[in-house]
């Protein structure tokens, strides 16, 4: 990529982040995280031009990329200050994983499709990111051998958060997820205080489905 290309990249980003800013309330480092993450890497082929909207858009495999406004909201509920270590259940296009790589020291995450996975680690090697661990399995398993985690998030939606996944959660931990309830996505944010359970909905939202197993 030329100089010009790599300019004209980084003001998209840029005003994508603008863009978001201007509906969603978002910090400093979140707003930084957007500019310097092209979102343009993570789109299919074929839609390059939308990778700056505010738009979700699809994959390979029914699935989708999240629209970065989402994506925004997913992790300012996840409050990253002071967070070491981040379990993400649904890796996809490896984006949201890209934007937590920003924010929070180690970034772990699991994907079962295999080649979503595959392309999702791909990107990481372009970009030089190494500090994004990936996994293919059932997410709602966790990665015990890195537990506990100081966040968890579900990108992709549950009816109900197991309980391995919230005893994977650290002691004053945050866990964010697309709940299913009435029809409807909520964005549900949880907190464990004293081995307690706090939950607190935020906001409507739209993401594929959590699914058992590993699958192709």
């Amino acid at each position: 990529m030329n100089d010009f290309s790599t300019r004209l990249r980084q003001q998209k980003c840029r005003k994508m982040a603008d863009d978001i800013s201007q509906i969603c309330n978002i910090d400093e480092k979140l707003y930084n995280a957007f500019c310097v993450s092209d979102r343009e890497v993570f789109v299919p082929k074929g839609f390059s031009t939308h990778a700056y909207k505010l738009d979700a858009l699809p994959m390979v495999a029914n699935q989708w990329i999240s629209s970065p406004l989402t994506v925004a909201k997913m992790t300012m509920a996840l409050e990253c200050k002071g967070a070491d270590s981040i379990l993400e259940i649904g890796c996809g296009s490896g984006y949201q994983a890209l934007i937590l790589s920003k924010l929070i020291r180690r970034v772990f995450t699991i994907e079962r499709i295999e080649r979503l996975l595959l392309e999702a680690r791909e990107r990481f090697k372009i970009l030089n990111i190494h500090n994004i661990h990936t996994r293919y399995d059932d997410g709602q398993n966790g990665w015990r051998e890195y537990a506990p985690f100081d966040r968890i998030l579900f990108s992709a939606s549950t009816p109900k958060i197991p309980d391995e996944i919230f005893h994977q959660l650290a002691e004053g931990g945050i866990l964010v997820a697309p709940i299913e309830k009435n029809g409807k996505q909520i964005i549900t944010k949880y907190i464990k205080q004293n081995a307690h359970i706090t939950a607190c909905e935020l906001d409507e939202c739209l993401f594929v489905p959590v699914k058992d197993g590993k699958g192709y």
